[in-house]
């Protein structure tokens, strides 16, 4: 390979403060889909280098290293519909509201181009809109895949621009219930916090001065011993936006592994109380939150409509535990 011919070219600059490393695992960390082992493989292969010169996988990196990472040139993939079971809450000529399962891609990209939810609705319609990239028809908005719950898509152009239109005026009425860890002194609050992507993992977004400006409200809704239930709405929409905000206020979303809710032992938590945990853990294998409700103003009619589900079966079977056994 060679770089001076490369057109596209990734270049990170490792961060004062970092601690060192090897390269395969700093960049499985710094780069979307990527595994140790493909990096090892670009490695080998002298698509990677480090201030210009070329390296082993196990090479340990030093603060304010150059590495520069010649991207694969990533052929035009054909989006086909498959035939996979929607929930649909609502369809008409205009629009569908679908209840997305956990576990599954909103929309194709790198690593993830069958099994989506816009697989199915291809299968499902013989017409989305077409504003987003061929990789998105119908998609207004989005879900993170093991969120579960409602999501509405466009069937055409015009009903996409008036509901896009609502989502930046924030007038979108969207409810998320998560079943978090700890117990909130206020019932109500505000989390106000700028979100932006980590320098030390791309993978993961944190809270940072220099970010995107981002809101949510939370409602408790019920507490247990070191568990609550609470509803949130959202006033902006920033990615893993709820998770980082929970996290960050030290009430991380139950189960959530990239956010640190995976913990049994979270808060000190030992004896009776921590083997509770770890056996509700056993029930969620994701973050247990679920988008429950929606509403909108209909892009023909022009009337609101709102539009609420019941809690999937992971998260109420874990609710229904704390609320028979916790009191």
């Amino acid at each position: 390979m060679n770089f001076s011919d490369a057109r596209d070219v990734m270049r990170i600059v490792v961060p004062q403060g970092e601690h060192r490393k090897r390269i395969d695992v700093y960049l499985a960390h710094q780069i979307e889909n990527a595994s140790r082992s493909k990096v090892q493989q670009a490695i080998e292969a002298g698509a990677i280098r480090v201030n210009g010169k070329l390296v082993k996988p196990s090479y340990m990196l030093a603060p304010n290293d150059v590495i520069e990472v010649i991207l694969p040139k990533q052929q035009k993939p054909e989006i086909l519909p498959e035939n996979i079971p929607l929930e649909i809450v609502y369809e008409d000529e205009v629009l569908l509201v679908v209840n997305k399962p956990a576990g599954m891609v909103t929309h194709p990209a790198y690593g993830h181009y069958t099994g989506t939810l816009v697989n199915a609705l291809l299968y499902h319609s013989n017409s989305l809109s077409t504003v987003n990239t061929e990789l998105r028809p119908g998609i207004v908005h989005r879900l993170d895949k093991d969120t579960s719950g409602l999501l509405v898509v466009a069937k055409n152009d015009r009903a996409h621009h008036f509901l896009a239109k609502q989502f930046s005026a924030r007038t979108v009425e969207r409810e998320y219930w998560a079943v978090v860890w700890g117990k909130f002194r206020s019932l109500k609050g505000i989390i106000e916090a700028s979100l932006g992507r980590s320098k030390r993992d791309r993978k993961k977004v944190i809270v940072i001065k220099d970010g995107k400006h981002a809101i949510t409200e939370y409602e408790v809704l019920d507490a247990w011993e070191y568990l609550s239930l609470v509803c949130l709405r959202l006033k902006t929409g920033r990615t893993h936006q709820i998770r980082v905000h929970l996290a960050y206020i030290g009430h991380p979303v139950f189960g959530d592994p990239t956010y640190s809710g995976r913990d049994p032992s979270w808060g000190g938590l030992s004896g009776k109380l921590e083997r509770q945990a770890e056996h509700l853990l056993t029930i969620i294998h994701r973050q247990a939150l679920h988008a429950k409700t929606i509403g909108f103003v209909h892009p023909v009619s022009r009337e609101w409509m709102k539009f609420d589900s019941d809690l999937p079966a992971d998260m109420g079977q874990v609710v229904n535990y704390l609320r028979l056994y916790s009191r």
